[in-house]
């Protein structure tokens, strides 16, 4: 697998590039957080069966090189957009660990815990249904806080990076994985006809909801590039900030670290 490693210090970006701009044919800022709500808690049994394939088994992956950027962190470690538990018990197999998995759809984090009601991981793991924008913890109390591919379903991401912030202890790190947008024109070219109609098509069929699937591409196309998500952090507070391209751009791997 190809990753590329950048370090984002000093970035200075016009005001067009903040985190607030997403493209036309999403939903209303105000109702994103309803539309993403109803769509996950549609596609909630099959939700992982799609990630999968529709990545041909390389999200098991990506979720192990996230995890593995907390691999010292003792915890309590905070997991948000924590959806079916996939990451959260990825956290506790590489060490045992408290979990908090927040997520602001309750039928995914249920449906995680039933899945995982017989795994030994379920002791480590706890569940909060909460917004990622508004966290319901008081300041300083987490070492390390992660998040899988839900950063671009925030209506107002820098609103996350600032209460994250708020929540990690000093020293502390938060760990971002999220879909990106390959460079290389052909493999962008195949990419996103992948994106536009083989998703669609292949989430539509096992889930029902082919709408949840367009979302997705489109939401993949409005997010904004990893040196804009640099500058977000950084302004947020953190420092040491970086990203690393995973899989020829399809995903990035950001750190930052509260000093």
């Amino acid at each position: 697998m190809i990753a590329e490693i950048y370090f984002c210090k000093g970035l200075v970006l016009p005001a067009a590039c903040l985190l607030t701009s997403f493209a036309s044919m999403l939903p209303e800022l105000s109702q994103k957080k309803r539309f993403v709500r109803q769509k996950f808690s549609r596609v909630t049994r099959r939700y992982d069966l799609v990630n999968t394939l529709g990545s041909f088994g390389l999200d098991h992956w990506w979720r192990y090189r996230l995890v593995q950027k907390i691999g010292s962190y003792t915890g309590p470690i905070l997991d948000l957009c924590a959806g079916t538990l996939t990451l959260a018990k990825e956290i506790v197999r590489q060490r045992p660990r408290p979990v908090i998995a927040l997520d602001i759809t309750l039928e995914m984090l249920a449906y995680g815990k039933f899945r995982l009601a017989s795994h030994p991981a379920t002791s480590f793991i706890f569940l909060v249904q909460g917004d990622a924008e508004n966290l319901p913890f008081p300041k300083e109390i987490f070492s390390a806080v992660t998040v899988a591919f839900g950063i671009r379903n925030l209506p107002h991401p820098d609103r996350c990076f600032t209460e994250v912030f708020r929540v990690l202890k000093p020293g502390g790190k938060f760990v971002i994985l999220e879909f990106s947008r390959p460079k290389t024109p052909i493999f962008a070219s195949l990419y996103r006809f992948y994106l536009f109609h083989f998703m669609p098509l292949l989430g539509g069929s096992l889930t029902g909801d082919r709408e949840a699937y367009e979302y997705l591409a489109r939401s993949i196309e409005s997010f904004p590039s990893p040196r804009e998500i640099c500058y977000s952090l950084e302004a947020a507070g953190f420092r040491e900030v970086n990203f690393e391209n995973l899989t020829f751009g399809v995903v990035s791997i950001y750190q930052a670290s509260k000093i």
